[in-house]
Formats: structure tokens, sequence, C-alpha cells
């Protein structure tokens, strides 16, 4: 596991628990800056739209607008599970969905490939001033 798959994971528990999420310099935390609802879906592919190698077990996703390197916290509408995934790709090109996500991040809120898809919240995280941070 890479040392940016672990930040996600650490990341994804302390926004799970509640937690504002504040870097080892203190400067830093999240507040959702866009919502959205709709339906992900499982995706695999060989290349992203970032460039990157796409790997079926990073916490990724593919969003068509969102711009590249966004953290979204994903929660599956059906379960209460989340996930925190950085956007690599752009997609998905089906009607009615809003994010593709890999096998790993599908796993991470309960999607399995065989169900194909579920309705999901998704929450674009925005970096903020520790300042700022302190007056959620």
């Amino acid at each position: 596991m890479n040392a940016l798959s672990r930040l996600g994971l650490v990341a994804a528990a302390l926004l799970a628990a509640g937690c504002s999420l504040v870097d080892e310099s203190g400067v830093s935390a999240f507040e959702v800056a866009q919502r959205q609802l709709g339906i992900a879906s499982v995706y695999t592919d060989t290349r992203t739209a970032s460039g990157e190698r796409f790997s079926s077990h990073s916490l990724c996703a593919a969003h068509r607008t969102w711009p590249m390197g966004s953290l979204v916290r994903v929660t599956n509408l059906r379960n209460g599970r989340t996930a925190l995934v950085r956007i690599n790709d752009r997609g998905p090109f089906r009607e009615g969905r809003v994010i593709d996500l890999t096998p790993a991040a599908a796993s991470a809120i309960g999607l399995s490939k065989a169900q194909g898809l579920t309705k999901v919240r998704l929450e674009l995280l925005h970096a903020v001033s520790y300042h700022e941070a302190r007056h959620f």
C-alpha cells in the first residue's frame, strides 16, 4: 500500500468519525464544498484521463467535472458506508450515473461488481486554513 492510499484510509476514518482532518503542520482541514446525489458504478480501465495507470486497488474514481486530484467522500445510501476517493479520471459516460469507482473504492462502500450500481451521496472536499476550520 503506497503512502497516498494510507493517507486516504486515515483521512476516511477521521472523516467518517466526523472529525476535521488537520495535517501535521496544523494549517489545513477539509470542509464540504459541493454535494451531489446519484448512482455510482464500478469500472475498470487501462488508462485514466489524468495519465495515471489505472489501479483496481486504489481508492480512486472518475467524475465528469470535478477537478483532477479532488478528494471526494462517497457515501453508499443503502448501507451508510463511506470512502474517501481521489478523482483521477473522467466519466461516467452512462446516463444517470454520477461517479465511477475503482473496485477497491466500490468495495470500501459495500458495492460489489456483481451488484453494479448503488445510490450515493458525493461530497467534494475543499481544503481550508486552520483558522477557518476552527469555526466549523
